[in-house]
């Protein structure tokens, strides 16, 4: 969990993070959204890799970063349970709007 924490005290790595819900996206697209030098940005994603938030693929010279939101979303319900606040994950039962009841 401290790795985790570690990777999520850092802005530029949540804006990584949030880029990448929307989807999988190359090393070079996401370190050109950012003022930093490309070795910086590859010391970025190392540290989310190793926190396990993010997975890279290669393939040839282009290396994908894909999102582990799974890992994400334990991290951050362990850390409000710690605090002691009991949140559920979203279901598609919880999260419908209920249809008003007819008058008979």
């Amino acid at each position: 969990m401290t790795s985790i924490f570690k990777a999520l005290a850092d802005p530029t790595r949540r804006q990584v993070l949030q880029m990448l819900r929307t989807g999988p996206m190359g090393a070079g697209a996401l370190a050109d959204a950012f003022d930093v030098s490309k070795p910086t940005m590859s010391a970025h994603f190392a540290v989310l890799v190793a926190a396990d938030l993010i997975e890279a693929e290669k393939s040839g010279r282009t290396i994908m970063y894909r999102l582990k939101m799974s890992v994400l979303e334990e991290a951050l319900m362990g850390f409000a349970q710690a605090f002691g606040l009991q949140l559920t994950p979203e279901t598609p039962t919880t999260t419908a709007k209920r249809q008003p009841k007819e008058k008979s």
